[in-house]
């Protein structure tokens, strides 16, 4: 079982335009749609259209809207109540993909909240492979809030404690690396570059650089990382070898949540026993697949783009 938690889930709306987004000006949309979000949410919408078993923690209101957003997923869902409502998040496509994103921050949650949040994912942790602990932290808990919950599923799980991947950013994602010893990071491209503490080209050496970066924290902080590069694929780095993967062609409607899909694609292979090649391959169909719908849609697997996926080796 993969259990994933959200602690700032979203209502995110995604609203289509007609033309390319012009700052200023008024402009008609094409279409818009609403989706339960929030990247452990995310994830554990692809995890469940697998038919994977998983389960999704998170802090929600029982009058909450979200709770009706996630209804049509069937995702599986342990809850703490809290005072405040989810935020809502909005993105702006145009008809060439290219995305706009306004997040809000969300509810604060207290200290009564946040420790409750974390007995509660230790007790849902109880015989899974993996916890996923993805997304921004809401307001009220600090910085090193995902190292708190690491600690105490450790603790209390010991040898038995699940695999831990984690998809954030910024202090939250410092936090984790320096101390929580995951076992698999998901940055993008630029989230590795302010990790690492260095600056990446947009150039053909783009993965060499990412490789490079990772390096840094691979295997000395971190176990494993999965570097997500948009269009051009994803790099895998293990404490002793890399691959790199690249996207087959599609049609980009909207790049919200691809991330998320392409860590949960990976997570799929990896719980099925594949090596890192299939690993990495499973995570690059994910995310193209993502990437091929409209707003937040979890990707089938009758979504998956057809064909096989590249995996290289990459050398320094």
């Amino acid at each position: 079982m993969i259990v994933t938690v959200t602690a700032n889930p979203a209502l995110d709306r995604t609203i289509l335009l007609e033309a390319p987004l012009h700052p200023g000006e008024v402009q008609a949309a094409a279409s818009e749609r609403e989706d339960a979000g929030g990247k452990g949410l995310n994830v554990a919408r692809v995890l469940v259209a697998a038919d994977a078993p998983t389960l999704a923690v998170l802090p929600l209101a029982e009058d909450d809207p979200l709770r009706s957003a996630l209804s049509p997923s069937r995702v599986p869902l342990r809850t703490i109540g809290i005072a405040g409502h989810c935020r809502t998040n909005i993105a702006i496509t145009d008809p060439a993909g290219i995305t706009t994103k306004l997040n809000l921050r969300g509810p604060v949650l207290s200290e009564d909240e946040a420790a409750a949040l974390v007995d509660e994912v230790v007790a849902a942790v109880a015989g899974a492979r993996w916890l996923v602990l993805a997304g921004s932290l809401p307001p009220g808990v600090g910085p090193d809030f995902y190292v708190t919950i690491i600690r105490a599923v450790r603790t209390r799980w010991g040898a038995d404690a699940p695999r831990i991947a984690v998809d954030a950013s910024g202090p939250a994602l410092a936090h984790v690396v320096a101390e929580g010893h995951p076992d698999l990071i998901k940055p993008n491209d630029d989230e590795l570059a302010e990790l690492a503490g260095t600056a990446l080209g947009d150039g053909d050496d783009l993965a060499r650089e990412a490789l490079a970066a990772a390096r840094r924290l691979v295997p000395a902080q971190v176990a494993t990382a999965l570097v997500t590069l948009g269009g051009r694929g994803a790099v895998l780095v293990s404490a002793d070898r890399a691959w790199v993967a690249v996207p087959p062609p599609i049609r980009v409607r909207s790049t919200v949540g691809a991330g998320d899909s392409s860590l949960a694609g990976y997570l799929l292979a990896e719980s099925s026993g594949a090596g890192p090649e299939a690993c990495l391959a499973s995570a690059i169909r994910h995310g193209a697949a993502a990437a091929s719908l409209p707003g937040t849609q979890a990707p089938s697997p009758r979504d998956l783009p057809l064909g096989d996926i590249s995996v290289a080796p990459l050398i320094p």
